[in-house]
């Protein structure tokens, strides 16, 4: 449902996928392809988006989906949070008083 009917934003990294949910709290998942790199790369990706994802405080009502491009491969944790906190932040979806201290920690 939401590649089909969400929103998109991208960067060289990331691109992000979003659709209001109804709920009172936000979902999201990672899409990692082979084209990214073998099992251990991909897995490293997901983990690093995971974690920036932990700390990120979400507006709630939405579903997400991220889906790494070949060059989040080689990106280390920092450069990962500051392309999925940028693409947050223009899609609106950080929550309005953290949003400029998120985007500094990342």
């Amino acid at each position: 449902m939401v590649y089909e009917k969400g929103s998109s934003w991208a960067n060289g990294k990331v691109v992000m996928k979003a659709l209001p949910n109804g709920l009172t709290w936000s979902r999201y998942g990672f899409s990692v392809g082979r084209r990214v790199g073998g099992a251990v790369v991909r897995n490293r990706v997901k983990r690093r988006l995971r974690e920036v994802m932990r700390s990120a405080p979400l507006e709630p009502g939405w579903d997400i989906i991220f889906i790494a491009r070949p060059p989040a491969a080689a990106a280390d944790f920092a450069g990962l949070g500051k392309s999925v906190g940028g693409l947050l932040s223009r899609a609106k979806l950080l929550v309005r008083e953290n949003e400029k201290a998120c985007l500094r920690v990342n």
